[in-house]
């Protein structure tokens, strides 16, 4: 390859090059300033990419210039800010549900066994579960109608009609 063909490229690259840090200068300049503004997490995001930002240009920098970056500290930097975009990630995430329930029935024994002496206590907890009962009823009965591919139509079909009988 002449150098003669590389010269348009070169230039190209220039270009971009200037547009970009013409591009990335308010950033640059105003980065505490903005950052500051804004809530954590965005604070958070803003110095990730702004860290990723610069240790991509020197990973690719340093590939331009012929040195092996893949065995470079730069390497290293450059995972540990991945590390960093996962962190955010998860933090962003809404959280997921309880790994670990209660076992009402065992604890429902408990309960009746502990309180059976006491005549007042023992209704109000019999009180209770009837009220979660209920709530756990109505709750699966919803759950049934909001099943996925359930179609009103679908679940009035499969109801069994009602026979009026001659007396």
């Amino acid at each position: 390859m002449d150098v003669k063909d590389l010269a348009p490229g070169l230039d190209q690259l220039g270009s971009n090059l200037d547009d970009l840090e013409e591009t990335l200068q308010p950033l640059i300049d105003n980065l505490a300033d903005m950052s500051t503004e804004l809530p954590l997490l965005d604070r958070a995001k803003l110095m990730t990419l702004t860290a990723y930002s610069i240790e991509s240009l020197l990973f690719s920098a340093m590939r331009l210039q012929g040195v092996d970056a893949v065995n470079h500290e730069v390497m290293t930097e450059l995972k540990r800010v991945k590390q960093y975009f996962a962190k955010i990630q998860k933090a962003e995430e809404p959280p997921s549900q309880r790994s670990t329930t209660v076992n009402t029935e065992a604890t429902t024994r408990i309960l009746k066994a502990d309180l059976s002496d006491n005549k007042e206590l023992k209704q109000k907890l019999e009180e209770k579960l009837a009220e979660e009962r209920a709530k756990a009823l109505l709750k699966s009965i919803q759950n049934k109608r909001s099943a996925p591919g359930d179609s009103p139509s679908t679940n009035l079909s499969s109801r069994p009609k009602n026979k009026s009988r001659k007396t």
